[in-house]
């Protein structure tokens, strides 16, 4: 079992993880996506290491759970690009999609488009929402990791670990709509469902062997 030590160097990637008939659009490829997470695996496992040398709990066990995917994400949304030069973040504040093909739209800059590639990152490996249905290709990138009720509920140190990551092109009838009423102040929110995850599924670019199947299943 890990110690706290242990577990601020995040599990390599499987050697054999990834998927080569896995399709991607816009010119990404396979090594694109592994060195981007690779990246992020020296980002965590970085960040970790000093904030023990603080004497400060591991960044995964004291962000919230949302804040924390919300860093995965960013961090490979603004990572893929580095590697694939066919890509570009996309650079409207909360723009649609997260990256876009390079040189399409003036300034790399898009309000809302239906080219380019929305990334996503989770604990979860299905049941990925977002705020409305949307023809897109979607990218998540699934991860184990603590969460800050492992404290208190005594669950063991455990580094952080990418467990699989699923991407296909998706259109409106693969979402649900949940929508909210009128006096509901909850953000309205969207879920990929049974046949968007079959898509994604069978498009799958990377997994970790054992790892995948162990995710929590968010129905």
């Amino acid at each position: 079992m890990p110690s706290e030590i242990q577990a601020c160097t995040p599990r390599p990637l499987h050697p054999n993880g990834f998927n080569p008939n896995s399709v991607l659009p816009y010119g990404c490829q396979i090594e694109h996506i592994r060195s981007a997470m690779e990246r992020f695996l020296d980002f965590i496992g970085f960040v970790n290491v000093q904030l023990r040398r603080k004497k400060t709990e591991r960044l995964e066990s004291f962000l919230m759970p949302a804040n924390f995917s919300s860093i995965v994400g960013e961090f490979m949304t603004m990572t893929i690009p580095k590697f694939c030069p066919t890509i570009v973040k996309n650079n409207h504040h909360n723009g649609h999609p997260d990256l876009l093909p390079k040189g399409v739209f003036p300034g790399d800059c898009a309000q809302h488009a239906t080219e380019g590639i929305e990334v996503k990152a989770s604990r979860y490996i299905k049941s990925w929402q977002g705020h409305n249905p949307e023809n897109v290709f979607l990218m998540v990138f699934c991860f184990d990791s603590n969460r800050p009720t492992d404290i208190v509920g005594g669950i063991a140190p455990r580094p952080f670990a990418f467990a699989a990551t699923l991407g296909a092109l998706l259109d409106k009838s693969d979402w649900k709509y949940a929508g909210r009423s009128a006096t509901s102040r909850r953000t309205p929110t969207a879920s990929v469902m049974k046949s968007g995850l079959l898509k994604m599924q069978e498009n799958w670019i990377y997994s970790d062997p054992g790892l995948a199947d162990s995710l929590v299943v968010k129905e």
